[in-house]
């Protein structure tokens, strides 16, 4: 029962989400000041990413704002160094794309453990599991 009462409490924080989309705010002024090729790839990466985000999380995709920030941080640096964006990313950016969802620990793994950790410690002893 905790990990439902932690589900709706992360969920209904209507403060966290407000920050939230204070800081996604920020992060996308900063999108916007990196050159032209890091800014082309970075929105396609968002794109793919939030089209995708349903494949690994069944969340609302807010696991997803931490990746940004870190992206847009590893895009920023690279572009002050002068590298190409290539050069970060690879050619294969889709690739690239997926290992970064699938390093993603996301809510949804998160309450797949809780429900399974909450029915164990139930039911675990008397059905000898």
């Amino acid at each position: 029962m905790s990990g439902l009462r932690e589900f709706f409490n992360e969920y209904f924080n209507f403060r966290h989400i407000a920050r939230e989309k204070r800081k996604y705010r920020q992060q996308d002024e900063r999108a916007e000041a990196l050159p032209d090729d890091y800014r082309h790839v970075y929105r396609h990466i968002q794109q793919y990413l939030w089209g995708n985000s349903w494949r690994f999380s069944g969340g609302d995709g807010m696991e997803l704002l931490p990746l940004f920030a870190d992206l847009l941080e590893l895009f920023e640096t690279a572009a002050a160094e002068g590298k190409r964006v290539l050069a970060v990313t690879g050619e294969d950016v889709a690739a690239f794309c997926d290992e970064l969802l699938q390093n993603t620990h996301t809510s949804m793994g998160k309450h797949r453990e809780a429900l399974n950790r909450d029915i164990r410690n139930k039911l675990g002893k008397r059905n000898g599991a």
